[in-house]
């Protein structure tokens, strides 16, 4: 006997996307290197932290709204993807800009960053740290902890740490809007396939008058 159809579906789970999951992960280190990086009054600030916003909560707001309108779970779906591709450009100016590198899409380091599988901004800080080692760079000290005496600049220094950060944000990016276009693919299908919710309580009510 097939299983009744339900009006309102089960919906949310966002928590569970790895879209999110990894979208969260780029918002918290976007905090930090925005913080560390860019002048807190700039309007680029502002632009990059509400960008990585954009893209975990329009994950969420999506997930949710999935029960009763399949339209606008695309759509704020699309919104967050539309985010994550806005924040990719402002990490790729920032290096531009300063005439920092942009690693290859073939660079060894996109692929260790990403078979990390890290979690938490810490987990990214961390890997950032092991890779300046093939800088010659001492590790990078907190707020509040003594300097290490170092062969060059204090600029020189944050610009390779920066260098790193923002590649690494970028592989971030790249892997995140990867999955929200196998989101959006598989959400068009089940919409073309099942419709919404207007459909789905035509279906029901064509049912329910079959039965009486």
């Amino acid at each position: 006997m097939p299983e009744e159809e339900s009006l309102i579906p089960k919906h949310g789970g966002y928590r569970n996307l790895k879209s999110f999951q990894i979208a969260r992960l780029i918002y918290d280190v976007t905090v930090r290197f925005c913080d560390r990086y860019i002048d807190r009054r700039s309007r680029t600030h502002d632009q990059m932290v509400q960008a990585a916003r954009s893209g975990v909560q329009n994950i969420a707001e999506g997930s949710q709204a999935s029960g009763t309108s399949k339209k606008f779970e695309l759509k704020l779906t699309n919104v967050a993807r539309a985010s994550l591709e806005e924040l990719r450009l402002d990490y790729e100016d920032f290096l531009r800009h300063r005439r920092l590198v942009m690693w290859d899409k073939d660079d060894m380091r996109r692929r260790a960053l990403i078979n990390r599988r890290c979690t938490t901004a810490d987990d990214v800080a961390e890997w950032v740290q092991e890779i300046s080692k093939d800088y010659g760079l001492p590790r990078q000290n907190g707020p509040g902890q003594k300097n290490e005496r170092r062969s060059m600049s204090s600029r020189s220094v944050s610009s390779i740490y920066s260098e790193i950060a923002a590649n690494a944000v970028l592989i971030l990016i790249v892997v995140a809007i990867s999955l929200l276009d196998r989101q959006l693919a598989a959400q068009a299908e089940a919409f073309e396939k099942e419709g919404g919710f207007t459909e789905r309580l035509y279906r029901t009510r064509q049912k329910r008058r079959k039965n009486n």
